[in-house]
């Protein structure tokens, strides 16, 4: 078992020396976070010299959690301590739902769900993620111009999510489809705006025009959810859940923008970190070696994590990473800057899938850009399967690079990270002889994420 040693015997210190809170209002540094999470994060840690420092955020004294040991502590030894505020946007615009309770609803919650997102279900859906893959990938080689690829990889997953989840498929159903993703994307606004409800004559708050949104899209769920008989909607019927709006609130949850965006940082951190002549090998050999493939999904994910973290509530005095948090404290962990950490990753800014077979072959569970541990996504083993049928059929069938090679590849990381600037890759379709001796769906080793 890897061993971090961030304390010693040393008294616990106090989260005073690595920061300060700041007045209220006044002190609150809610704004230059928002801005650029990940540089306001290594400027503060670099200043304390700690990987745990304080600041004000959303007007409360909040611990900024930088460190491997401290999101353990936080996400997984002392999750009982730090409990999800519910009060956030997330707890607005999808209401009460596995990500958005605490303690003995959300283990049911989560006994509930588990059953859909493993087994049968799961099964059945590998032949529909490969089709879709298909259909929404094989036309990037055809054309002259340049692909956009995280418009083109957000409309794949838009369509994954709305065919596995609430049975509407653009072929057969368009215009619903086209409704369904524009009211996605307006409720998603919902939670990068202001939470101010205004409608005046001409005009409305973002945040007005995502409960519309929101209200809509849940008479389409329930429709849904009383004349639909198969699939998962189907099945929601028989899970014992705890309201009448349950089931619907948390289709609500699995159909929105978010899930689409998360998997299009993916694939597009993916393409950039394989694109061009010098990774031509590491693709060659991801086509060949599915641990292996495995093992670049992970670097992609730990250098470029789609979530820049999450945040908790302190109930009560505690400690992380041996710095006192008191009682009504806010705690967020930084996924980017824990992904980093020198403790765990040798050579923390470097792309090194080989990490993953030797010193870190262990260390899976320090990657929590989709939780840790009993408060993980309930989604990670479908998104684990869905990433690797998408990525193994960009590296059959394609070679690509950056067009223009030289674009700005700086990122950007709220509400998901992705290059700042739309990124724009030329690929060319590979000779299929190429393909010999590599099976046409991925087969790597299997993954303990259910």
């Amino acid at each position: 078992m890897y061993k971090l040693t961030y304390t010693s015997k040393q008294q616990v210190q106090e989260l005073e020396k690595t920061g300060n809170a700041g007045a209220s209002l006044f002190g609150d540094k809610s704004l230059d976070f928002y801005r650029d999470p990940v540089l306001f994060c290594r400027e503060k840690m670099e200043k304390h010299g700690s990987r745990v420092f304080q600041s004000r955020l959303m007007n409360r004294p909040t611990a900024f959690v930088c460190s491997a040991q401290g999101m353990k502590e936080l996400l997984c030894e002392k999750s009982n301590v730090f409990l999800k505020d519910p009060t956030d946007l997330m707890t607005n615009m999808y209401g009460d739902t596995l990500v958005t309770t605490n303690g003995e609803v959300a283990c049911l919650l989560r006994l509930s769900f588990t059953s859909l997102f493993t087994g049968n279900w799961l099964e059945s859906s590998r032949d529909y993620i490969t089709s879709i893959c298909e259909h929404c990938l094989k036309d990037l080689g055809h054309s002259d111009q340049t692909q956009c690829v995280y418009s083109k990889f957000k409309n794949l997953g838009a369509e994954l999510v709305l065919g596995l989840f609430l049975n509407v498929h653009a072929n057969k159903q368009p215009e619903l489809f086209r409704k369904i993703t524009q009211l996605c994307t307006q409720h998603w606004h919902g939670l990068i705006s202001a939470p101010v409800n205004v409608k005046v004559p001409l005009w409305s708050s973002g945040f007005s025009v995502a409960l519309e949104a929101r209200d809509q899209l849940r008479e389409i769920i329930n429709d849904k959810l009383v004349n639909d008989e198969e699939g998962f909607v189907g099945s929601l019927r028989s899970l014992p859940l705890p309201s009448s709006t349950c089931a619907s609130q948390h289709l609500l949850l699995f159909i929105s923008a978010l899930i689409p965006k998360a998997l299009a940082s993916l694939l597009t951190s993916f393409t950039v970190a394989l694109s061009g002549k010098e990774q031509e090998e590491t693709r060659r050999r991801a086509i060949m070696d599915g641990d292996y493939l495995e093992s670049v999904l992970l670097e992609v994910q730990r250098l470029w994590p789609p979530f820049i973290g999450g945040r908790r509530i302190a109930e009560q005095d505690t400690t992380l990473a041996g710095f006192h948090v008191p009682k009504g404290y806010g705690t967020i962990y930084i996924s980017h800057a824990v992904h980093r950490d020198p403790q765990v990753f040798e050579k923390p800014d470097n792309f090194l899938p080989e990490r993953w077979s030797g010193r870190n072959a262990d260390h899976k569970h320090f990657l929590c850009s989709f939780g840790s541990e009993s408060r993980n996504c309930i989604g990670m083993k479908l998104t684990d399967i869905f990433l690797k049928e998408a990525c193994m059929y960009l590296l059959k069938h394609y070679d690509w690079c950056l067009d223009p090679p030289s674009q700005n590849l700086e990122y950007k990381w709220l509400p998901v990270s992705r290059p700042a600037n739309p990124l724009t890759v030329s690929f060319t379709e590979r000779n299929p002889a190429e393909n010999d001796g590599s099976n046409t769906r991925y087969k790597g080793r299997e993954t303990n994420n259910d």
